[in-house]
């Protein structure tokens, strides 16, 4: 039976699109195995490890085809910075097609992992089983607009115990250069990096884990950049329309002081008890977009303030930033809490619908990991889970150029790709079980 003129097409442009790619390899032998590993990614699948990739690419050379992969995935000394920016370089304006971008988004996504070698793995907070596991954790800068997103860096954070054990960095090939730092460090430097190739600016997102550390939302505004992060209700910030007191007049006598003040009745408060003594008039209904049944809205409020952390090390009160708290109806108190450097003018529903923007990076995260098996690499080295790692983006990358042709009222499809039938009798490790 021919293929179809839908398939013929689909898979045409992906060669068009894996072409415009292969500079970044740095060696010609490198495009077959590029080419053959993408589209494993995108061929559906229960398993997107090497092997099972292989049979579904390969079936009548199964075994010559994993080695190739593997190879290619674990030990090819290509650079993932370079796949990364000509992914960006080809898909981003596509992006911009359908709106300018409205935000960079630092998040951190994990990986359930069995066992103790694969690089990295450690008992840590995993936000895909929603608590502390056996897991790997990488940072990921995105950009994204209301159309789409597109991850731009994606590094593993290496617990401390990895960093600090020499054997195990030699068994998991850690580079030399790659020391201990936390999850605000690795994103901090994402951002530096995104900066230097010259990527759009926009406000950069973050959550909770990354907007309580003040040295993060400091780094940001060094970088020049606004930002909207979540905190956590027990952030020490100073009511509206107050701030420290002003250093002690010098007595004269000993010596000089100029750091801020506070006391036992000026002080600053929690987020939450801030939110608590708001005024009724100060919280309104916000729609943020269309939800899947409804429209999504809630209650906000909106107000400036000085934050409070440690700002009695300090000559001068931190600048006045804005407060936005989420309080639906019906709920005993807040639920969400976000700092922001957006200027003063900013519409509560323009705060609202920025904060709001992370679902776009949260459902994309989720095509990559159920559709091209973002988390299914069982290698146990640092290069081949950050190559593992570029390769899905750049297989999501097609996707969001198969999506841009699209008009936005036409439903969404699946590229139309064909695997050969795999040999009978064929099963690959990681396939289920048959019933």
């Amino acid at each position: 039976m021919g293929l179809s003129s839908d398939t013929r097409s689909s898979e045409s442009r992906l060669a068009a699109y894996v072409e415009g790619l292969t500079a970044a390899l740095g060696h010609a032998d490198r495009v077959v195995p590029f080419r053959s590993y993408c589209v494993g990614l995108l061929l559906p699948g229960a398993r997107k490890s090497v092997e099972p990739m292989a049979a579904r690419v390969a079936p009548e050379r199964v075994q010559a085809a994993h080695q190739s992969l593997h190879h290619f995935v674990a030990k090819a000394d290509w650079s993932d910075d370079a796949v990364l920016a000509a992914v960006r370089t080809r898909v981003l304006p596509l992006i911009e097609q359908r709106g300018a971008i409205r935000g960079w988004m630092i998040d951190d996504t994990g990986m359930p992992k069995k066992g103790k070698h694969s690089v990295g793995v450690a008992r840590q907070y995993c936000g895909q089983l929603g608590k502390q596991d056996n897991c790997q954790v990488a940072v990921t800068l995105s950009v994204a607009n209301d159309h789409a997103s597109l991850p731009l860096a994606h590094r593993l954070y290496l617990p401390q115990a990895w960093a600090d054990d020499p054997d195990r960095r030699a068994r998991a090939g850690v580079p030399d250069e790659i020391a201990f730092q936390t999850k605000p460090q690795i994103a901090l430097a994402q951002i530096r990096a995104a900066l230097a190739a010259g990527v759009p600016l926009a406000p950069v997102l973050a959550d909770a884990g990354y907007g309580i550390d003040t040295d993060f939302r400091d780094g940001i505004t060094e970088l020049g950049l606004p930002y909207i992060v979540g905190i956590q209700s027990s952030t020490s910030l100073w009511p509206p329309g107050t701030e420290p007191l002003a250093p002690k007049p010098w007595s004269g006598r000993g010596r000089r002081t100029s750091l801020v003040r506070r006391d036992a009745t000026h002080k600053p408060v929690s987020a939450k008890e801030l939110a608590i003594g708001l005024p009724k008039r100060a919280w309104h209904r916000v729609t943020w977009r269309e939800g899947s049944n409804a429209p999504l809205a809630s209650r906000f409020a909106a107000v400036r303030v000085h934050p409070g952390h440690r700002d009695y090390w300090r000559s001068m009160p931190r600048p006045e930033e804005w407060l936005l708290i989420e309080w639906p109806a019906g709920e005993p108190e807040p639920i969400k809490y976000w700092l922001a450097t957006l200027p003063e003018t900013t519409p509560r529903r323009a705060l609202v619908n920025l904060a709001k923007l992370r679902w776009r990076i949260e459902r994309d995260y989720q095509d990559l990991k159920q559709e091209l098996g973002l988390g299914h690499y069982e290698g146990r080295g640092w290069r081949g889970f950050h190559h593992h790692a570029t390769l899905c983006i750049a297989a999501y990358g097609f996707l969001i150029a198969e999506r841009a042709a699209i008009p936005p009222s036409a439903e969404h499809n699946s590229p139309s790709l064909k695997a050969p039938a795999l040999p009978e009798g064929f099963r690959p490790r990681g396939t289920p079980n048959s019933t």
